[in-house]
């Protein structure tokens, strides 16, 4: 799990949204921004149409920090764009289903994905 000062609050995701570069995949869309900070912010926005409880949405809300923390590239990738705002949302046609073995690979494949477009 990311430490709390890596992660964004609510008023500074909103922030982010507003003035942001978007960056595609299939099921999540990654919105950056540089901040005034000297170290990255993560923050996921899970709709309540792509899960079926808040169970459902913090199983992938920690897959997602757990995801950063442990990321292959959190060495290299994170510290090359430092001062950076990261915001992933997921997009609302997009089911997700903590049972399914599949939904969770996709996930980690969109989240990947991302993260290799977004350093090129």
């Amino acid at each position: 799990m990311l430490k709390k000062i890596y992660r964004l609050k609510e008023r500074q995701v909103k922030k982010v949204l507003k003035n942001s570069k978007p960056f595609f995949s299939y099921n999540i869309v990654l919105n950056t921004r540089p901040n005034r900070e000297k170290f990255n912010r993560f923050a996921i926005i899970i709709w309540a149409k792509s899960v079926k409880d808040n169970i459902s949405r913090n199983f992938f809300r920690r897959r997602f920090y757990d995801f950063i923390y442990n990321s292959p590239l959190y060495g290299s990738f994170w510290d090359i764009w430092k001062n950076y705002d990261f915001v992933f949302v997921v997009k609302k046609k997009t089911k997700l289903d903590k049972k399914d073995k599949n939904t969770i690979l996709n996930f980690k494949k969109d989240l990947s994905f991302l993260e290799k477009k977004f350093n090129n």
